[in-house]
């Protein structure tokens, strides 16, 4: 019998971190929860798994350090036996033109969505080597490539998001031989529990400029990332995966 595959996905008790959790977990993976503070949403999160056949477990940690990354993947691998999928997924997003960001607002943004990738993937990869085989997912940011919607007004987010995309491809090449693909997907408007705070109006002139005409539901994210994990994208490592309904094509 195949033996059951272990994915850990980083900020995932709400929004999109939580729909890859759950789509991975549909796909016949055991899954790590991870989260930051909120204990009363890791519990609820963690209620929605239980219909399912699979393992799942909540783990507490602060991805910006190294021993809270560290602390995430021994405990996956403590308590499920491996590691063959890590989701990069969680970093908050800071609008603020530069001119007003602290020293802090600038260390906490770049430590909370880049340098938690590089922490996560440096422990991951140190269980995947061993396995050779795994498969690394990080979560971009709307064509963080390409001249990205409001990189004036939050420079420090998309700086990062655009060094997780140089890590992924750093990644994939060096990983390639031990039999590690990374890969990731740049999600457009998705509307998530954030976009409560938005009046319909402004979501819905938002949703006219994607040529698809709607805004994105976290669970176009997690599929995405499904295909990425599974053995039909064997052969795709160093791929950048837009999901944004055709915005700025």
């Amino acid at each position: 019998m195949e033996a059951q595959r272990v994915a850990v996905i980083t900020g995932s008790t709400k929004g999109i971190g939580k729909a890859i959790a759950y789509r991975l977990a549909r796909d016949g993976c055991d899954v790590v929860l991870n989260y930051h503070g909120d204990d009363g949403a890791a519990q609820s999160a963690l209620r929605d798994f239980e219909g399912l056949s699979v393992k799942a477990l909540t783990v507490k940690a602060d991805l910006s350090t190294s021993g809270g990354a560290s602390h995430l993947i021994e405990t996956a691998v403590k308590q499920l036996g491996s590691l063959d999928i890590l989701v990069n997924n969680v970093g908050p997003f800071l609008v603020r033109a530069l001119y007003d960001t602290t020293d802090d607002e600038w260390r906490g943004t770049l430590d909370s969505n880049l340098s938690s990738v590089f922490y996560c993937s440096r422990a991951a990869l140190r269980v995947m080597r061993e396995q050779r085989a795994g498969s690394i997912i990080n979560i971009g940011a709307l064509n963080v490539e390409h001249s990205p919607v409001g990189v004036f007004e939050a420079p420090a987010y998309y700086i990062a998001k655009s060094g997780v995309i140089m890590l992924t491809r750093s990644l994939a090449r060096s990983e390639a031989p031990w039999g590690i693909r990374v890969n990731a997907v740049n999600p457009g408007f998705i509307e998530t529990e954030a976009y409560g705070q938005y009046r319909a109006e402004d979501k819905a002139a938002w949703a006219r400029m994607i040529p698809l005409g709607r805004l994105g539901a976290p669970g176009d994210i997690a599929e995405a990332v499904s295909f990425l994990a599974s053995e039909k994208a064997r052969y795709v490592t160093g791929a950048v995966l837009h999901v944004h309904g055709g915005l700025w094509v």
